[in-house]
């Protein structure tokens, strides 16, 4: 947990520099237990990313999504065309995170499920980082940087943390 903490802070703390945020209106909590019913519920068949919360953190606003990714999916990739950055936390799984680099054969751009923004599917990345992510590990994703699994040794379960300046996700 002290990887997400650290990972967390400096993210916000660069997004605040340029933002004029207004004070919070309070902290948000959100237990172990309520992440762990929350992924247990998630749907086993395919890949899923689904706000546990969405919050207003004073002139911006903070979503916390939980990832179930079973070992079947097939790798892909995609770029969301937003400034909403991305934190991912891996609670347990191992496979290749690729991040950066252009899309392969990307797509029109469709309206995304996650938020007020388009995403841009592709088959693949070129060019862009690969890394073997294990539990535990954060990787921080700006905005419009091309992302996707490229394989994965088993089941995959993560939070993604998303500070978004723009106010383009549903508050939750």
């Amino acid at each position: 947990m002290h990887k997400l903490t650290a990972g967390i802070f400096l993210l916000l703390i660069a997004s605040a520099a340029t933002l004029r945020a207004q004070g919070p209106k309070g902290a948000t909590d959100i237990t172990a237990a309520q992440v762990q019913a929350f992924l247990k519920d998630a749907p086993r068949d395919r890949n899923s990313d689904r706000p546990i919360r969405v919050v207003d953190a004073g002139g911006y606003q903070v979503g916390v999504f939980g990832v179930f990714r079973p070992k079947g999916t097939a790798p892909n990739a995609t770029m969301h065309q937003t400034k909403v950055a991305e934190v991912y936390y891996v609670l347990d799984g191992t496979g290749v995170l690729v991040t950066g680099g252009t899309l392969k054969k990307p797509a029109a751009p469709r309206p995304s499920n996650l938020g007020n923004w388009s995403d841009v599917a592709g088959e693949g990345i070129e060019g862009g980082m690969s890394r073997r992510v294990t539990k535990g590990d954060v990787i921080i994703i700006p905005g419009g940087v091309p992302h996707g699994w490229a394989s994965q040794e088993g089941d995959v379960t993560y939070l993604i943390v998303r500070p978004d300046p723009d106010k383009k996700l549903a508050l939750k």
